[in-house]
């Protein structure tokens, strides 16, 4: 099983009405289709790195929208829609749903005009998919690696990752920063020069792991 990153510009016609709204929307550049219903109706969980205000110029775009719900976050909005269809170009749903592979949230949409998202299934069936949206679009593979069954944001040991919980319950990543490794040491029963390459290395592999995603 393969897990691959796609990257698509779409032309003119198959791009969607929210996307074509955020290439022309300067308060915004990314939107994120995070979780999509699989009911009749088109119920979906959107996020846009703009504010409430540039989020609800995006979202006015969707002719098909019956309700919206904004939800302001620190980086953000949040927005759940109802919608009588999702909008999409049919000749893209027809390629997505005679496809055997599995799609996996989120679906992301570029102030660029690119639409990224990953696909999990066998090498032929992605290989075909492939072939089959290169015909709607510019298709580029971004990164292509196994399917894990069981993702983990690292390869940590069990004894790392009670170092890095315990050293958030202690307050070690608190700032101004209210334990210390000393405190780590303590919980894990363990000297201080241990608990401390624990955390050490703990961070390095989550770290390591985060950069590999992007």
């Amino acid at each position: 099983m393969k897990h691959i990153q796609f990257s698509v510009t779409y032309p003119e016609r198959f791009v969607h009405p929210l996307h074509d709204q955020l290439m022309d929307e300067t308060g915004a550049s990314r939107a994120e289709l995070l979780m999509w219903s699989p009911t009749a109706d088109a119920t979906t969980l959107f996020w846009c790195d703009g504010d409430r205000t540039a989020t609800e110029r995006i979202v006015a775009s969707i002719d098909s929208l019956r309700s919206s719900h904004f939800v302001e976050d620190v980086d953000g909005t949040y927005v759940f829609l109802q919608q009588d269809g999702y909008e999409f170009a049919p000749a893209l749903l027809e390629t997505i749903a005679e496809s055997h592979v599995i799609f996996l949230p989120p679906v992301v949409f570029c102030a660029d005009g690119t639409v990224r998202f990953e696909a999990v299934g066998e090498a032929t069936a992605l290989s075909a998919f492939h072939d089959d949206l290169s015909e709607l679009g510019d298709v580029t593979i971004e990164r292509v690696h196994e399917f894990a069954r069981r993702t983990s944001p690292s390869q940590l040991t069990p004894r790392q990752r009670e170092a890095l919980e315990v050293a958030v319950a202690v307050g070690y990543y608190e700032r101004p920063r209210d334990g210390s490794v000393a405190d780590v040491a303590e919980a894990l029963d363990c000297s201080t020069s241990t608990a401390g390459e624990l955390i050490r290395k703990a961070e390095a592999a989550v770290l390591k792991s985060y950069v590999e995603t992007l």
